[in-house]
């Protein structure tokens, strides 16, 4: 016998991650591709795996650990270790990625179907070219774009509306109600300027119901499309029954409720977009006052005291929509940092900003325990901030979104599932299954609609050119270079492609480019110049001084919008020049990101002479 290090393998481009599980103990034995530990990034939750099967001799990480790549989980007792297979990926795709290391979703461990994939004998209700799993904005792009290249497609869809999470009670409503919230605090700001609202008065019922009628213009609208491209749409569970045929089992009312019904369609391609649900964790009662942000988005009340679990994007947006509406805030977050992923630079001048929002910022503690009390939910926490036990009107839970491939009987269709339940794809979505792809949160990080909407397009073009004999739509592929995110919260932080604490991990040297809002008119104008934006370009010697932009970040208002440019930038391989010299439009915010190329390249005429 033998003693091996198990390391975390290569988890893309992130530096680090935080250890929030620890998912085996010493003496336990663990196969090949077993999950060990999971460690939470920006806005969900992964697994690192094993590379080699054996006994725990000894776990090298705690709860709250920071790990990257070659990091030492735990020592191995293995028989044979020299000639033991390379470790596996872990189950996380790269956020962003510098242009000369393409983006591609080809990032669960190598999984594999617990059982023969079944054959299915019996009655078949629809038939179809391609049924897509899920309505989300993956699965609807999927399914349009399949019945837009001529492909007759059924979906299926669990809940009365389509759109998924994020139409229904994620991305869209968030936004309803985060711009009330904004416009709440820049009113409450407009008095110093000469021009006094007086205190807003806030009616919770017509807040609501703003949020419902914004979700139901958008979800009607995808119902309406579904309709147009004459795309079936099945209410129920989906379920594999074998490589080719699903069982839909019908629901009704407002949420899931089984009416007993099935139908089996038959397929000859599938899409999965089933995405994911929330993490809960296990040490919170199950108490109306113990949210998701699902729960957030309903409502119900404005508390007084609120916790929120996890200093992640979702956190930190309904922190803000809370605290605007009158609630106090406590944030408890296991790492040493709010929105891991961006650069601190960026989130140091939002968390300024926010500052009288909290009155306690946990950073490096945890909660322990929680229980129900009649006046609240108590809670005790551990760690470098953790205070005396503390109680809350409401405690919500952001601590990231774990995939759902295991509620859809993949293994009955031969399709490999993680013990996590994410969904092994290659660079076409394309699993082990030839004829069955999968896109969205299911597969991997990150866990964002707009990465969800390109694969699903490129598996229905995929698909279809299979199915007609098109090869330049064979040939479709997930290659973005870059993926950007935005935390939507005041001010807005955005990022893309790589990031300065990227670049000093991975020794690359780079010339940044900064240009402060408080030098840009239209912030100045707007009252709101806090901000700044920055771009990276490369500064290898071959470059000659002349390297293409590999990353941004902005901080600020509209950081958002503003963040596509710098993405389409890093995908066309601009370099400073070919921004700086692109002509924005003066006054705006968007001008910032010319004026920063400007700076990185020596020729900004809006802030003082560089010293020499």
């Amino acid at each position: 016998m033998a003693h091996t290090d198990i390391q975390v393998p290569d988890i893309g481009d992130f530096d680090e991650v935080a250890v929030i599980e620890l998912l085996v103990k010493v003496g336990d034995t663990v196969a090949v591709d077993q999950s060990l530990i999971t460690v939470e990034s920006d806005k969900a939750s992964m697994e690192i795996p094993s590379s080699h099967a054996g006994v725990v001799k000894e776990i090298k990480v705690k709860l709250g650990d920071k790990v990257k790549q070659g990091s030492v989980v735990l020592v191995l007792e293995v028989a044979g270790a020299a000639d033991a297979p390379a470790a596996p990926a872990a189950v996380i795709a790269p956020v962003s990625a510098p242009p000369s290391a393409p983006v591609t979703p080809v990032i669960a461990s190598e999984a594999k179907p617990s059982t023969p994939a079944s054959s299915y004998t019996g009655a078949v209700d629809v038939d179809c070219d391609v049924l897509v799993l899920g309505s989300g904005p993956g699965g609807y792009s999927a399914a349009f774009r399949a019945a837009d290249l001529g492909l007759k497609v059924v979906m299926v869809e669990r809940y009365p509306e389509l759109g998924g999470v994020c139409l229904n009670v994620g991305c869209i409503p968030s936004k309803a109600l985060l711009h009330v919230a904004a416009v709440m605090d820049e009113v409450s700001h407009m008095s110093a300027l000469g021009v006094d609202f007086g205190k807003p008065k806030l009616n919770l019922d017509m807040l609501r119901a703003h949020k419902d009628k914004v979700v139901g213009k958008l979800v009607g609208g995808v119902g309406s499309m579904a309709k147009m491209r004459k795309v079936t749409v099945l209410r129920g569970y989906g379920s594999f029954v074998d490589a080719n045929h699903l069982q839909v089992e019908e629901t009704t009312g407002t949420a899931q409720d089984k009416t007993g019904g099935k139908q089996v369609v038959s397929f000859k391609t599938c899409i999965i977009a089933a995405g994911s649900q929330a993490v809960h964790l296990p040490l919170f009662p199950d108490d109306p006052r113990v949210v998701d942000s699902t729960g957030a988005l309903q409502l119900a009340k404005v508390p007084k005291r609120m916790l929120v679990v996890g200093g992640g994007i979702i956190g930190m947006e309904m922190a803000t929509l809370y605290s605007t509406l009158g609630s106090r805030i406590d944030v408890v977050e296991m790492t040493d940092g709010l929105m891991q992923g961006a650069d601190r630079d960026l989130v140091k001048v939002w968390q300024k900003m926010n500052a009288p929002r909290f009155d306690n910022l946990m950073l490096k503690t945890k909660t322990v325990s929680a229980r129900a009390m009649a006046k609240g939910i108590e809670v005790t926490f551990e760690g470098e901030g953790a205070p005396a036990p503390q109680v809350y009107d409401l405690v919500l839970q952001a601590v990231g979104r774990t995939p759902n491939g295991k509620k859809i009987a993949a293994e009955k269709a031969g399709v490999a599932v993680t013990d996590r339940g994410y969904i092994n794809v290659d660079i076409q979505m394309r699993t082990n299954v030839p004829h069955i792809f999968a896109i969205g949160d299911i597969v991997g990080q990150p866990m964002l609609a707009h990465k969800a909407v390109h694969e699903a397009h490129v598996a229905a073009e995929v698909i279809a050119g299979e199915l007609q004999g098109n090869k330049e739509l064979a040939a479709s592929a997930f290659n973005a270079r870059v993926i950007p995110s935005v935390a939507y919260t005041d001010p807005e932080v955005a990022w893309v492609g790589l990031t300065e604490d990227q670049a000093k991990a991975q020794g690359i040297k780079i010339k940044k480019g900064l240009f402060p809002w408080a030098a840009s008119g239209r912030a100045t104008a707007n009252g709101r110049n806090e901000g700044f934006t920055k771009l990276l370009f490369d500064d290898s010697p071959e470059a000659h001084g002349h390297g293409k932009i590999l990353g941004g970040g902005i901080v600020g208002p509209t950081a958002g919008d503003l963040i596509g440019e710098v993405a389409l930038a890093i995908e066309m391989g601009a370099d400073a020049v070919d921004i700086g010299k692109t002509i924005h439009p003066h006054p705006t915010l968007g001008e910032s990101i010319g004026m920063a190329a400007e700076v990185a390249h020596g020729s900004c005429t809006d802030l003082p002479p560089a010293r020499k």
